[in-house]
C-alpha cells in the first residue's frame, strides 16, 4: 500500500467532519485555548497540595495550579495503565471496547484508533483550533522503512526505528496539526516530528526537549495572526521509567531518583504556565493537569515510605491495580475566566470525559459514533452539579479485570488487586470471587462486603453488564464494540482454561498408557 493511501481515509473523514460541524471562524475569539498536561505514572499522593500530610516531594508549580483553579478529588483514569487510558482520552470511549482487552501496546503496528473514529484532535480542529501533541503517543503506529517504504517489522523489545522512517498513522493522521515526541518508553530514543523519525538521542534529554517544544509552541501561537485558538496536548513521559532526572535535578529531593524526577516534571508544568503568562494568554486558557494512572512500583514505593511519602495518599494499590491507588489521579483545572480559584469538586469523573467536555465548551454536538463513555464536567467548573446520563464509571486493570463504581459503592470482579500488588489473582484462591466496598465508609478498600451485601453487588454487576452490552455507558444510539466477546470474569475464565488444559493433558496421558 502506498503512503498516500494511508492518509486518504483520514483526510476524507476530516473533510466530512468539517462540513457537518461547520466553520466556526466567527466564534474563534470566544473559545478558550486549551492546554492539557498529563503525567505518566504520577500518583495522587505525589502532588504535595493534594495530600499535604503524606506528600513529601516538593511540587510548587502544580500546587500553584490548585490555588488558582479547581481540584477534582474523585477523578479516575479509564484504566490503571497507559495505553488504554490514552485511548479513552482521545476517543471518549473505554479502550476495552477496542481489540485491546488487557495490557499495553508495543509500537510497530497499526494505530489502535481506527481511521474512521473521531478524536479530540479531529473535533477541536473542526471547530477552528490549531492542534498540537507534544509528548508520548503509546497507541501504536507503523514505521515505514525510508528506503523500501514498507512497514518495519519489530524483532526485539528495544528496537528503534531508523532515522528517516515515516509514520502513516500517527498523531498527524489522528487529528493533530503538529506532533513532536516519541511512541513509548522503550523507544524513547527515537525522536519524532510530525510523520518522521528525525534523530536518536539519550532518554535523559526527552523531558527537557518536551518542555522546550511546549514553550516554543505557546510562543508561536501567541504570535500567530490567524486568530485561531489552540489546543496543546502535552502527554509527558515522566515520571515513568526510565527514571532519569537531568543532572541539575539529581539529588534535589534527597529522596531518590523518582522524587527528583517528579520535581523536574513539576518544573515543566511551571515552564508551560509561565509561557502562557508571559505571552498574555493565561486569562482565556483552560489548563488541565492530570496523570494517566497511579504510581508505578518502579518508583521504589517502600523507599519513599521511609521518608513518610505515600504515593497513593492512603488509597489502596498503585499502577496496574483495580483498587483506587491504581486509577484515582490528580486532576486540576485552571481557567481564570470561568473557574473560581481555590475551589474543590467531589464529583466523580473519568478521563474519558475530555471529549464531551470539549464538545460542551465549544457548544457543538459530539460527532456520530464517538464519545460513547464521555460526560461533560463543564457544569462542575461553573460550580454546578454534573448532568450525567451515565450510571457509573467502569474501572479496568492491566490484566483486564473489571470494576464498577456507582455512587459510593465499588464492585471489583477480582479476588485480589487485578494487577501487580499483593495479593495477585493467583494468590487469592481462598478469597471471595469478587470485592465490594463502601468508599464513603472505607476509602482504603479494606472491608470486603461482597458476601454480606449480595443485592448491591448484583445491582452494580447488572449495570456493568448493560454498559458493556450496549456499546456505551451514556445515553445515545447503540454502538457496537470492536470485539464480539468481552470476558467479564477474567479469573474464572482463566481458571476454567487451566482446568480444561489439565484435563486434556491427563486424558492424553491415559490414552498413551493404554
Amino acid at each position: 500500500m502506498s503512503k498516500s493511501s494511508f492518509f486518504n481515509v483520514r483526510l476524507i473523514l476530516v473533510m466530512l467532519l468539517s462540513v457537518v460541524w461547520g466553520s466556526n471562524a466567527q466564534k474563534n475569539t470566544e473559545q478558550p485555548n486549551i492546554v492539557f498536561i498529563i503525567c505518566d505514572d504520577l500518583g495522587y499522593g505525589d502532588v504535595q497540595s493534594l495530600a499535604p500530610e503524606t506528600s513529601k516531594i516538593k511540587t510548587p508549580h502544580i500546587d500553584q495550579l490548585t490555588r488558582e483553579g479547581m481540584v477534582f478529588t474523585d477523578a479516575h483514569s479509564g484504566s490503571s495503565v497507559c495505553t488504554p487510558t490514552r485511548y479513552g482520552i482521545m476517543t471518549g470511549r473505554y479502550s476495552w471496547r477496542s481489540k485491546l482487552q488487557s495490557g499495553v501496546v508495543q509500537g510497530f503496528a497499526p494505530d489502535l484508533i481506527t481511521e474512521n473514529r473521531p478524536t479530540i484532535g479531529d473535533f477541536l480542529g473542526s471547530q477552528g483550533y490549531n492542534t498540537a501533541l507534544i509528548g508520548k503517543w503509546h497507541l501504536n503506529f507503523q514505521y515505514l522503512d525510508p528506503i523500501s517504504g514498507l512497514p518495519i517489522v519489530k524483532e526485539s523489545k528495544k528496537q528503534l526505528p531508523p532515522v528517516g522512517a515515516t509514520i502513516p498513522d500517527g498523531p498527524i493522521d489522528r487529528g493533530f496539526d503538529y506532533y513532536h515526541g516519541f511512541h513509548h518508553a522503550r523507544d524513547m530514543k527515537a525522536v519524532i516530528e510530525n510523520r518522521e523519525v528525525i534523530l536518536h538521542e539519550d532518554e535523559i534529554n526527552m523531558l527537557p526537549r518536551l518542555t522546550t517544544k511546549s514553550v516554543e509552541y505557546i510562543e508561536g501561537q501567541a504570535k500567530n495572526k490567524d486568530g485561531k485558538p489552540f489546543f496543546l496536548y502535552v502527554p509527558l513521559g515522566s515520571p515513568h521509567t526510565p527514571i532519569l532526572p537531568s543532572k541539575e535535578w539529581q539529588g534535589k529531593s534527597g529522596m531518590g531518583d523518582y522524587a527528583d524526577f517528579v520535581m523536574q516534571t513539576d518544573a515543566t508544568v511551571g515552564a508551560i504556565t509561565k509561557a502562557l503568562e508571559d505571552n498574555g494568554l493565561s486569562k482565556n486558557t483552560l489548563v488541565i493537569f492530570s496523570s494517566d494512572n497511579g504510581t508505578s512500583k518502579a518508583a521504589d514505593i517502600p523507599n519513599l515510605e521511609k521518608y513518610g511519602h505515600i504515593v497513593s495518599a492512603g488509597y489502596r494499590g498503585s499502577k496496574s491495580d483495580l483498587w483506587d491507588g491504581g486509577h484515582r489521579i490528580p486532576f486540576i483545572v485552571k481557567w481564570p475566566s470561568m473557574v473560581k480559584a481555590g475551589t474543590v469538586s467531589n464529583e466523580l469523573i473519568c478521563l474519558t470525559d475530555m471529549f464531551a467536555t470539549f464538545s460542551d465548551i465549544t457548544n457543538e454536538d459530539l460527532p456520530s459514533e464517538s464519545g460513547e463513555d464521555s460526560v461533560s464536567f463543564l457544569p462542575a467548573l461553573k460550580g454546578k452539579k454534573i448532568k450525567s446520563t451515565r450510571a457509573g464509571v467502569i474501572h479496568h486493570s492491566i490484566s483486564g479485570h473489571f470494576g464498577y463504581r456507582l455512587d459510593n459503592w465499588k464492585l471489583l470482579l477480582a479476588q485480589g488487586s487485578g494487577g501487580w500488588s499483593t495479593p495477585r489473582e493467583n494468590e487469592s484462591r481462598d478469597m471471595p470471587k469478587a470485592q465490594l466496598y463502601n468508599l464513603e465508609m472505607d476509602p482504603a478498600e479494606t472491608n470486603n462486603l461482597y458476601e454480606s451485601h449480595p443485592e448491591i453487588a448484583e445491582r452494580l454487576l447488572t449495570q456493568l453488564e448493560l454498559d458493556i452490552k450496549t456499546g456505551r455507558s451514556t445515553k445515545g444510539e447503540f454502538s457496537k464494540n470492536d470485539v464480539d466477546k468481552i470476558i467479564l470474569w477474567k479469573s474464572e475464565n482463566k481458571n476454567r482454561a487451566k482446568k480444561k488444559n489439565s484435563n486434556n493433558k491427563n486424558s492424553k496421558k491415559k490414552k498413551s498408557n493404554h
